[in-house]
């Protein structure tokens, strides 16, 4: 069997315990000016600000609030451009680290910020290397510190797109699970349940490679071991390691693999509703995972992809004798333990499947998936996820 693949990632991944502590000594040898982005909290992370400056460093600071969007993301741009910055660090969840990602790129490639977008820009490829980015996690969940794309909310098309370039991936990537421990439950279960997510589908999908492969049973084993109790348990110290990891090698994995329907659907989904992306997936996954094995089983059969729904059964539970069926029961259960709030508490409604649908079989993520949906799966899937348990 021949077999071609590549795999790109930061230049750097540091993880551990304490490891964001050390940021501001590896900053002072890439740059003297920082644009440092932040959640809307400031004052969660002021102490990387004040750890930046006694490193004689100047900071300018630019707080996200809430996931990015073409105005927002124009603004931080605009902020760091007129400060000169020489380096950019992103400390925060998903959204801060797009942000980040955008801003590096576009201190030094000068066109439009539309003109980069996916969709509804025109996807043009950046010319020139990004300042160096370092990002820094605080949530478990998107891994989107080791990948290539930047995910940015147009609310005048109501549609979430991308930005996307493989030298767009950060320099460096900073995990320190103990950023992670204030998170509280909620948050927890929907950026675990968005890691667990990120490394089923780059498992399943028909873009897997060996290398990718292993990193997502590595991840899936973490997860499974230790998501209930980060929701349970959020001192859990080593739960909390975890799932770190996890949510780091769901973004190795979706980045050098593909995704598929989850990631989909979520991004039409969230650019339409003011729903987190982490609880559209959660919500979305049980179903997605039933609907793509029945189709696997009943019209488009795959031997090979059906086994790895029976070994996603073997890694969830341990047990070397359970099947597909058993992976998908320990979804739901997962599911209902983490207690998911309902789509339609975000005004997520059945008028809006067909334009939901419509969006969804264009998506980049969507050519990912290990089966073609048709129109009445998609369907099927939302009544469940946007329905279901009410």
């Amino acid at each position: 069997m021949k077999m071609m693949f590549q795999f790109a990632t930061a230049s750097q991944i540091i993880f551990g315990i304490g490891t964001s502590r050390k940021v501001p000594d590896r900053v002072f040898d890439l740059g003297k000016r920082v644009f440092l982005i932040t959640g809307h909290n400031r004052q969660r992370t002021q102490w990387m600000k004040d750890d930046l400056i006694l490193k004689a460093l100047t900071v300018e600071t630019c707080s996200i609030s809430g996931e990015p969007d073409i105005p927002g993301v124009f603004e931080a741009v605009q902020r760091a451009r007129k400060f000169n910055a020489d380096v950019v660090v992103g400390i925060g969840g998903g959204s801060v680290l797009d942000t980040g990602k955008v801003v590096s790129a576009l201190l030094t490639n000068s066109a439009d910020l539309i003109e980069y977008l996916e969709v509804i820009g025109k996807g043009q490829a950046i010319q020139k290397h990004p300042v160096p980015y370092i990002a820094i996690p605080t949530t478990a969940g998107t891994g989107t510190e080791v990948t290539k794309n930047a995910v940015i909310k147009s609310p005048e098309q109501h549609v979430k797109v991308s930005m996307r370039h493989v030298w767009m991936i950060p320099y460096m990537a900073v995990i320190d699970p103990e950023l992670t421990y204030s998170m509280p439950s909620d948050v927890t279960a929907s950026t675990g349940l968005d890691a667990l997510t990120q490394l089923i589908e780059p498992y399943l999908t028909h873009k897997h490679n060996p290398l990718t492969d292993a990193i997502c049973k590595e991840g899936l084993k973490r997860a499974a071991r230790s998501i209930n109790k980060v929701y349970d348990r959020g001192d859990d110290q080593d739960a909390r390691e975890d799932m770190a990891l996890a949510s780091l090698f769901g973004g190795l994995a979706l980045a050098n693999a593909k995704l598929g329907a989850v990631h989909g659907i979520a991004g039409p989904m969230g650019g339409m509703f003011p729903a987190p992306h982490g609880v559209i997936c959660a919500r979305l996954l049980p179903y997605v995972m039933e609907t793509n094995l029945r189709a696997l089983k009943t019209r488009q059969s795959n031997p090979l992809l059906i086994n790895r729904f029976h070994q996603l059964g073997r890694i969830f539970t341990g047990n070397s004798q359970a099947t597909a069926d058993d992976a998908l029961t320990w979804i739901q259960d997962l599911c209902r333990h983490l207690k998911i709030r309902s789509l339609s508490e975000y005004g997520i409604h059945r008028e809006a499947f067909s334009e939901i649908i419509r969006k969804s079989m264009k998506a980049s993520s969507m050519q990912g998936n290990p089966v073609q949906l048709n129109e009445e799966e998609l369907t099927y899937i939302l009544e469940k996820a946007v329905y279901d348990n009410e």
